[in-house]
């Protein structure tokens, strides 16, 4: 009698059995963030979840897709994995929010070369963390086992969240004026960008280790390069509630240069001030042992602002008390002035030395 054709396949390098262990295991970690919207287990074909019109007049279903780069890198020198899916939500979460949409569900993509089931546990015990922080449902995600493409403990992982929000309430940008004011909400530090650039200072030139500690950032360097992304949704959301805000703007690769314009009208550039708020000392540990001009660390780095919040002048301090109240760390941190498009000027930040 002839083995079952798994067994060859198990040969190959793919263990089904191990990936059938692997779903049995997460299935209670991911139906702890089921919400009332979701109609089905994990191990189906695919995950259903009924909106209804969640209360809206004309909903609107907002998608977004995202990794968290090589900062899987710092996890695997960690031998730490709990905390990167969290990082993962973080980025497709805190997109879809911008636009004023509650994040419903959301789906992963995990794929490595040889299954471990303990690691890919910790990983989704972290997605699963970040959905419940976000307020929203995992309900699916793929498993792929792909030995030969992948060396012997590497991993990436994917995101994806659809969201939703009324048509009339959709924030895009376009109700920005000249005279908003610009909110930061601080940042947890480096978030999830940037790391291909963090890893060869801290790693290649400096030859520093995950777990040597730095006078500088007051803990280990693993400690610090893995803090995972902040999750703004909770704060974001209720703010919405009571306030009318112009614009949202995630921080996140490209820094305050290329991220600041996606939501200015025309005849509108953004004034930020450097000095207004606390950068975080790994921003300034990268940049001095990594010799980075300051022009590139805010356009490569989130330099301690994950969110930026444009409303009017006249509620600003209003919308400043909100975020506090809500746990978060606000600050002042620019203005809109006007501008002609034939300058080509659309964020200008005060003071920056090349």
């Amino acid at each position: 009698m002839t083995e079952p054709s798994s067994s060859r396949y198990t040969e190959a390098g793919v263990d089904i059995d191990k990936g059938n262990e692997f779903v049995d295991r997460i299935k209670n970690i991911v139906a702890d963030t089921h919400g009332r919207g979701v109609l089905t287990d994990i191990g189906g074909f695919s995950g259903l979840f009924a909106i209804g019109n969640a209360g809206l007049e004309d909903p609107v279903l907002i998608a977004s897709t995202d990794g968290v780069g090589t900062k899987l890198n710092i996890a695997t020198l960690c031998g730490k994995h709990d905390t990167i899916g969290i990082d993962l939500v973080a980025m497709c979460v805190n997109d879809v929010v911008v636009s004023g949409a509650k994040p419903l569900f959301f789906l992963d993509y995990f794929s490595i070369g040889k299954l471990d089931v303990d690691l890919a546990t910790e990983v989704v015990q972290g997605i699963a963390e970040g959905c419940k922080i976000a307020g929203c449902s995992l309900i699916g995600g793929e498993t792929a086992e792909m030995p030969g493409l992948y060396k012997h403990g590497d991993y990436d992982i994917a995101g994806f969240v659809v969201g939703i929000a009324d048509r009339n309430a959709i924030i895009d940008g376009s109700d920005i004026r000249v005279g908003n004011k610009i909110i930061g909400l601080a940042s947890s530090g480096l978030h999830s960008n940037g790391y291909s650039l963090v890893r060869k200072i801290c790693f290649e030139e400096l030859g520093r280790t995950v777990d040597e500690y730095v006078k500088e950032l007051d803990c280990t360097l693993g400690e610090e390069l893995l803090r995972p992304t902040r999750i703004y949704v909770e704060s974001v959301l209720n703010t919405l509630r009571n306030y009318k805000v112009n614009g949202i703007i995630h921080n996140t690769g490209g820094g305050f240069v290329d991220n600041v314009p996606r939501v200015l009208p025309a005849g509108c550039k953004a004034i930020i001030n450097p000095d207004s708020w606390p950068v975080p000392a790994i921003f300034s540990f990268l940049q001095e042992n990594g010799n980075i001009p300051s022009a590139e660390m805010y356009r490569t780095f989130n330099m301690g602002i994950g969110m930026m919040v444009i409303v009017d002048d006249e509620i600003v301090e209003d919308v400043l008390q909100q975020f506090k109240a809500l746990g978060e760390s606000p600050y002042i941190i620019g203005e809109i002035l006007p501008t002609s498009d034939a300058d080509g000027e659309w964020v200008t930040i005060e003071g920056l030395q090349e």
